[in-house]
């Protein structure tokens, strides 16, 4: 009776186990908020990756999903250009470089740092992986200090519908699909998410700016 007991005790704690959800760790805001930025500047990307382009191609996707989240956003191209006349061409030199330097630049109150870790798309039996990986870093113009951080790993497998038990179709079907991944993969909408993953989802997000109606409710 006792073993039967123990038995179901421990069923019932496996049960609520199994139940719970995991509490999602919040972050630490203080340093951000005690700085307030208002304008950001994004400079060239850091790119780790083995495409050439993909520097670029991200960060035409940064400035309008910060400016959504409230914050007023130099032009990029006109960033990379100006920091290419001040001899800060090279994304490796501006990422070492004193964060107040490149502030002072443009008047901005804080800069966002980004590197690509991982930007390729990978082909292996019928299936196409496309995997987007950032490292997202924003300092204070003003006194260098990291103010916010974040990391966002995001991968995406199309696949085939069910072609009703027809084994053939649906070979050829992941085929096609995997082929057309393969030659345009879909960098861009998982970087999109990727940014929105970072400013907004819950374990990530930035607190809104300014020039949002949801400043200083959100976090």
């Amino acid at each position: 009776m006792r073993m039967i007991k123990l038995l179901s005790a421990g069923l019932l704690l496996l049960g609520l186990s199994a139940c719970a959800t995991p509490e999602i760790p919040k972050k630490d805001f203080s340093a951000f908020r005690d700085q307030h930025p208002r304008s950001i500047v994004v400079v060239p990307v850091v790119n780790k990756s083995t495409q050439v382009d993909a520097a670029d191609n991200f960060l035409v996707t940064l400035p309008g999903a910060l400016a959504e989240k409230g914050y007023y956003v130099f032009p990029v191209h006109m960033v990379k250009r100006f920091m290419e006349d001040e001899g800060l061409a090279d994304a490796n030199l501006v990422h070492s470089a004193d964060p107040t330097r490149v502030a002072n630049l443009f008047g901005a109150d804080a800069v966002m740092f980004v590197s690509l870790e991982k930007w390729d798309s990978a082909y292996a039996v019928l299936a196409t992986t496309t995997t987007v990986s950032l490292s997202y870093v924003l300092k204070h113009g003003k006194t260098g200090q990291t103010i916010w951080t974040d990391e966002v790993t995001l991968a995406y497998s199309p696949q085939a519908q069910n072609s009703g038990g027809n084994l053939l179709a649906s070979l050829i079907a992941q085929a096609v699909i995997a082929a057309v991944e393969r030659a345009k993969p879909s960098y861009l909408p998982l970087a999109n998410q990727a940014n929105s993953m970072a400013l907004y989802a819950p374990g990530h997000g930035m607190p809104t700016g300014p020039y949002d109606a949801n400043h200083g409710k959100d976090y």
